[in-house]
Formats: structure tokens, sequence, C-alpha cells
């Protein structure tokens, strides 16, 4: 992902009011983010515990912005991450949905996900594969798990 300013972010966003893209809470580490390890760039709000936001590079090279709502329930069961699809998760996936934009979005029709809790969705298809079989290319494999989570979250982006 190629590095945005505050200003490129907040112009980004889809399906967001202009009160609510104003109000937004950057990450924390915005000034230091590793860009050249991110697919996309996603945080919680933390003003706003069930708030979260994601920027996502389309296929094109254009960034979509979205808030997403953190659903309520908790899902029963271990659920795995639509996005990156690990199945090693050491980490929590949750529902987030997102109002669409659009005339669709203020007539209330929204989109959902399950998404690792605290987007390390990059991180984790970045780790070494377990070796599947003899001659298995793991350097291959995890390439392929970047490209599928770049498509992935450009999905959903282009479906808000």
């Amino acid at each position: 992902m190629l590095p945005i300013s505050d200003t490129t972010l907040r112009t980004s966003f889809v399906n967001a009011s202009r009160k609510e893209v104003s109000g937004l809470s950057l990450p924390t580490d915005f000034e230091t983010i590793d860009w050249d390890q991110l697919d996309y760039l996603g945080w919680r709000d933390p003003k706003l515990s069930r708030r979260a936001y994601v920027v996502v590079p389309t296929l094109d090279g254009d960034l979509i912005g979205i808030l997403l709502r953190q659903a309520e329930a908790s899902p029963r069961s271990r659920t795995q991450c639509s996005w990156c699809q690990d199945v090693r998760l050491p980490n929590q996936v949750v529902f987030y949905s997102a109002k669409r934009s659009g005339q669709a979005g203020r007539n209330g029709n929204t989109i959902g996900t399950l998404v690792c809790e605290d987007f390390q969705c990059s991180r984790n298809v970045r780790q070494t594969p377990p070796l599947a079989y003899e001659g298995y290319d793991v350097n291959a494999a995890r390439l392929r798990r970047i490209e599928d989570l770049q498509l992935r979250a450009a999905s959903f982006a282009a479906e808000v």
C-alpha cells in the first residue's frame, strides 16, 4: 500500500457523513506506519468502542474508505476471517457491518463481513505458511495469500 496523507484518508470515505469523517480519530501510529507491510489500513476508533475504519486500495489504484460498526453479539464459535482466511489466527474475528454508499446506504442497506478484530490480516498473510508437502513452495504460497487478501478486501470495498 502506498503512503497516504490525513487529507487523502479523510476524502476516501464513501459511506460516512462529513461529521463522521471530521470526527474520526487517526490510528495512533499513523506517522510511523510501515506502508510496505500493509494491504489495507484498518483501525478501531479509541473514542467509540464499536466503530472501526478501513481504507482499501482498489484494483484500479483508487482508495475507498469505509466506516464499520462491530456487531453487539460475538460469534458463538471460533470463526475464520473472510479476508485473510488464516486458520492459525492468534486473534479474535468479529462481525463488522458497513452502510452502503449512496442512496442504498441512505435507505438503510448494509453489508457485513467477518474480519480480524484489530485488522491484523496483512501481518497474518505475510507469515510463512506451514510446509504442506515435500517440494511445497512456501514463498509462492505466501505471495498468493497476499494477493488473495488484496482481492478480497477490494471486493468488499467495491460492494460497499
